[in-house]
């Protein structure tokens, strides 16, 4: 994302919980529009946060840094990794209901998280381009998501609605949005999914 982002002349503040110092050689390689730093100044600086962290760690989240902010989350509920979580078992709250929680005030957009990191850096193209292809959204503020999607354009990507952060089940694991449209893992170049191939995904999904 980064990499994108920096492409697209985009500034970038990265963070992670080890701290700063880690990510100088990353920063360093991503050049001037990048920069390390704390999880705190990054939440502070940025216009939009992206949140890329264990689902099991959302309720360590600070909210305050956040609040009013576009948040775009990539989480993904893995039992095996984060535990049981009874919310998310039950599916009372999908995966971005859970991390708004956490996040009171903020604009949560659910994104990125149905697409592997390779294809998500291979398959961006320019707007116009026939074979580009399209990521889904949810979210309950239609101006965050129109945010989210002037900046998914940015960086090579169109995107199609997948309504409120309730119906961001749609794209979580073992639906047919994820992963499987733009083509197997173990190619890393991936295939194009346009938008009419996302949306009937979506619309094929069952709970």
């Amino acid at each position: 994302m980064a990499r994108l982002a920096v492409a697209a002349g985009h500034r970038v503040v990265l963070s992670n919980s080890r701290g700063p110092d880690t990510l100088l050689a990353l920063a360093a390689e991503l050049g001037p529009r990048a920069r390390a730093a704390t999880v705190h100044d990054a939440a502070t600086t940025a216009d939009i946060v992206l949140v890329s962290i264990p689902v099991k760690a959302y309720p360590g989240l600070s909210g305050q840094p956040l609040a009013g902010k576009v948040v775009m989350d990539t989480g993904n509920y893995y039992p095996q990794r984060d535990g049981p979580l009874p919310e998310l078992d039950s599916r009372s709250l999908t995966e971005s209901e859970y991390l708004l929680r956490s996040l009171p005030g903020a604009e949560v957009v659910k994104v990125f998280n149905n697409i592997m990191f390779k294809h998500l850096l291979n398959l961006a193209r320019p707007p116009g381009a026939a074979d580009r292809s399209s990521l889904p959204i949810a979210g309950d503020s239609a101006t965050a998501k129109a945010t989210v999607s002037e900046f998914l354009d940015s960086i090579g990507y169109g995107t199609v609605d997948a309504g409120p952060l309730a119906e961001g089940w749609r794209q979580q694991p073992g639906t047919p949005v994820y992963g499987t449209p733009y083509g197997p893992f173990d190619d890393e170049l991936g295939t194009p999914a346009g938008a009419e191939p996302i949306r009937a995904a979506l619309a094929a999904a069952r709970r």
